[in-house]
């Protein structure tokens, strides 16, 4: 299994088992240094930390993720995340 398998696996345990169990994992990816580049990632912690109430590590993660993506449609998107967590 690959990094990015771990990391949907660790989003569909969010989804089931809630989102302290999928963080869990998630920061166990970023502690073994995997995925610190991958956008994607960030926005996943990023989402399950908003979940959490997290607000400001949440928008630090959302902001990670905007700074690793040049693609129009997400950098949008994570722009709108950050002004929710933000507000």
């Amino acid at each position: 299994p690959s990094v990015v398998v771990e990391l949907n696996r660790a989003v569909a345990i969010a989804m089931c088992d809630g989102p302290e169990h999928g963080l869990r994992i998630v920061d166990e990816l970023f502690t073994r240094g995997a995925l610190a580049l991958y956008p994607l990632a960030h926005s996943a912690r990023a989402d399950l930390l908003r979940r959490l109430g997290r607000r400001e590590e949440s928008r630090a993660a959302y902001e990670s993720a905007l700074a690793l993506t040049n693609e129009d449609s997400q950098q949008r998107y994570l722009r709108r995340r950050i002004a929710e967590v933000s507000a």
